[in-house]
């Protein structure tokens, strides 16, 4: 199974995965690793475990993280979109920086929903050595990242992590008055309930194994705050954009997935009501699947000038 050609061109992942490397990084997945119907060597990706260890391997040997773990049942990732995710973010920093992508620590993020995972941050550091704010309403899953946190030397003093308090709030109670981010990320909930949820996980299985499947488990995991919420995507999307009119001047550019292609008239109203001042859409497909970062600001073109520049500074 190859990677996508229409990966960003910095992805690590645009090439077929090299199982022999990666073994040498991960061992676990020594086990997983057979030759396929034509000779080649893979793996069977609809197995959530097979996926784990693939992404220890794919997280140790180009990102330089040799302890990840996630709790059992918890999402598990696929690493290469997510890596898309951060360097289209990198790109758009560029616009605003005479073409030049910002690296080191004077770049802050903040990763709403961070998830058990980390996996944005993790990329986000290793790649360009930004640090970052995660934050999520679930205990579990803020234990598991100060784990991985905590484990892993580069991550030490570039990550922190705070809880939502209140799930009803997205910005509310985590970025401080006095706080700049030069970008906030978001891979919301983007199921309305358990059930869509699970309906569209047997879907992903049989696309990925060709097959009739009638199982209902969460093959990738996901708990319910990673899934879904009232109201799915669009809802949470609203809410998050309603939020950020309170902190334009916190933020250079808020940024969010969007997976479903009809929510996004919905948004670019909604993205006009509260005024924003530049909007972008930025679409993503990997394989099959299409999905759409959509980003937006505040700040006028003179006003972002002078954000660089007292960043700088």
């Amino acid at each position: 199974m190859s990677n996508t050609k229409t990966l960003h061109p910095r992805n690590f992942h645009n090439n077929r995965y090299d199982f022999t490397t990666l073994i040498k990084s991960q061992d676990s997945l020594k086990e997983f690793v057979k030759p396929n119907k034509y000779g080649d060597l893979s793996i069977d990706f609809a197995n959530p475990d097979v996926v784990i260890a693939l992404n220890k391997a794919l997280l140790s040997h180009f990102y330089g993280i040799k302890n990840w773990e996630i709790p059992k049942g918890y999402l598990c990732p696929p690493i290469p979109g997510r890596a898309d995710y951060i360097h289209h973010i990198a790109d758009l920093l560029a616009l605003s920086n005479n073409g030049k992508i910002p690296k080191g620590k004077t770049i802050k993020g903040l990763d709403v929903g961070v998830g058990a995972n980390c996996i944005y941050p993790i990329i986000g550091v290793s790649i360009y050595g930004w640090q970052f704010l995660g934050s999520d309403i679930e205990k579990v899953s803020i234990e598991s990242v100060l784990n991985i946190i905590n484990s892993n030397e580069i991550l030490k003093e570039n990550i922190k992590i705070k809880q939502q308090e209140n799930p009803s709030n997205i910005f509310v109670n985590i970025i401080n008055k006095d706080e700049k981010y030069d970008f906030t990320l978001c891979n919301p909930p983007f199921h309305k309930s358990l059930d869509e949820a699970l309906a569209g996980n047997k879907r992903k299985v049989q696309n990925l194994t060709k097959q009739r499947n009638t199982k209902s488990a969460l093959n990738f995991g996901g708990k319910n705050n990673e899934l879904w919420c009232q109201g799915g995507e669009i809802s949470f999307i609203k809410n998050m954009i309603k939020e950020s009119l309170s902190f334009s001047k916190n933020c250079l550019w808020f940024t969010t997935l969007v997976s479903k292609k009809e929510n996004i008239p919905v948004i670019y109203k909604v993205l006009k009501d509260v005024k924003t001042v530049e909007v972008k859409t930025i679409e993503m497909a990997h394989g099959q699947k299409i999905s759409r970062i959509i980003a937006w600001t505040f700040l006028s073109k003179d006003e972002q000038k002078t954000w660089v520049k007292n960043r700088v500074n």
